[in-house]
């Protein structure tokens, strides 16, 4: 009875595989790179996990289209390629939900939604490519793709370098490598390269431009930094242990989970602080800083009143651990950025400041 329902043939399994295990991998897949496969940008089973993903689709793509033009006549092959497809597919899907899981974590929602917005939207629709991935100019579209959203934080992890010139690097080793590939199947099948050439360097050139816009606009998050924690507190204060003890007001425990700006009580003359872990890979070392920004409700703008600079070392697990501190801070809104040395935002934390004649209940806590 159960046999009745299970494929029978490739063709079969191929669909069966779209309609029941699809949707459930596709969930499935996203959890276990949130919480097991990719916690850290930098661990090498990371990356080999997603290397793995972009060899399959290649190999998928030549394969596919040897026999499509009818170079491959294996009769095992040949029976197997209906499933190709899917197998391709799967490939780009574990890409796209691993990029949604790494760049969502590095992003500050507030200027880096848009580019993560189109990573989910390529995860959901993957589910939909199945017909398309049998296109070769659609094939070599998303391979660039997933190739350049790979490289953008595969290169400063190797290099243990970030900045404007890591990603105008990742850019021109993905038009190399895309231009190799493409060398190699036009060595394999001439006529497929030749037939789509133009069409082909159309949409690469296009692809990478929207790369280049969304970088160059703060679109795209600084990978491989990721913001771990930040918080506006009333003392900051080194326990001389390596951790940092953080006076903070009491405040009720399900407030931390609603998206509500934390009120931070002010009496005169009253310091505050800002604390925050940066996670960066082992050995890298570079620069952050820390705007101080009000909000200027006649001009309706943010104000820089403070930058605070320090250096980071990459490596711990929970981020690098820094603070910054704005003596006598003025009532009002307000916002403390954490920016790469090149003005990338990592995140912020917005609070609003009110004064008070005696000063609130405080607890502290070690980080």
């Amino acid at each position: 009875m159960i046999r009745h329902y299970l494929p029978k043939n490739i063709d079969e399994l191929a669909q069966w595989y779209m309609r029941y295990i699809s949707p459930l991998a596709l969930v499935a897949g996203f959890v276990a790179d949130n919480l097991v496969l990719l916690r850290r940008v930098d661990l090498w089973t990371s990356n080999l996990l997603l290397f793995s993903y972009l060899t399959i689709a290649a190999i998928c793509i030549v394969v596919l289209n040897l026999i499509t033009t009818g170079r491959l006549r294996w009769k095992w092959i040949l029976k197997a390629t209906p499933i190709i497809p899917v197998v391709a597919q799967f490939a780009f899907g574990g890409l796209f939900s691993g990029y949604l899981s790494l760049y969502s974590r590095s992003a500050a929602v507030a200027v880096s939604w848009i580019f993560v917005l189109i990573v989910a939207a390529l995860v959901l629709s993957n589910e939909r490519f199945f017909r398309q991935y049998i296109k070769f100019s659609f094939q070599i579209s998303i391979f660039f793709t997933v190739l350049f959203s790979f490289l953008i934080f595969f290169l400063p992890v190797v290099f243990k370098s970030i900045g404007p010139y890591m990603f105008v690097l990742s850019g021109i080793v993905s038009l190399a490598l895309i231009a190799l590939f493409l060398r190699f199947i036009q060595y394999l099948m001439p006529e497929l390269v030749a037939r789509e050439r133009t069409k082909l360097a159309r949409i690469i050139a296009v692809i990478f431009v929207i790369f280049n816009i969304l970088y160059f606009s703060n679109a795209i998050p600084p990978l491989p930094l990721a913001l771990k924690e930040i918080g506006v507190y009333h003392n900051v204060v080194s326990t001389g242990t390596g951790g940092f003890r953080l006076t903070d007001e009491l405040r009720p425990w399900y407030q931390g989970y609603l998206p509500l700006r934390p009120v931070f009580h002010r009496t005169p003359g009253q310091t505050a602080y800002v604390f925050a872990a940066v996670f960066a890979p082992s050995g890298l070392a570079t620069d952050i800083l820390h705007e101080w920004q009000r909000y200027d409700e006649k001009t309706e703008e943010w104000i820089t009143a403070a930058s605070v600079r320090y250096p980071i070392l990459g490596g711990r697990d929970g981020g690098y651990r820094g603070y910054s501190f704005f003596k006598n801070i003025p009532p009002g809104i307000w916002r403390v950025n954490v920016v790469t040395q090149y003005g990338q935002l990592i995140g912020r934390v917005s609070f609003t400041v009110e004064d008070v004649a005696t000063a609130v209940p405080t607890g502290e806590s070690v980080h």
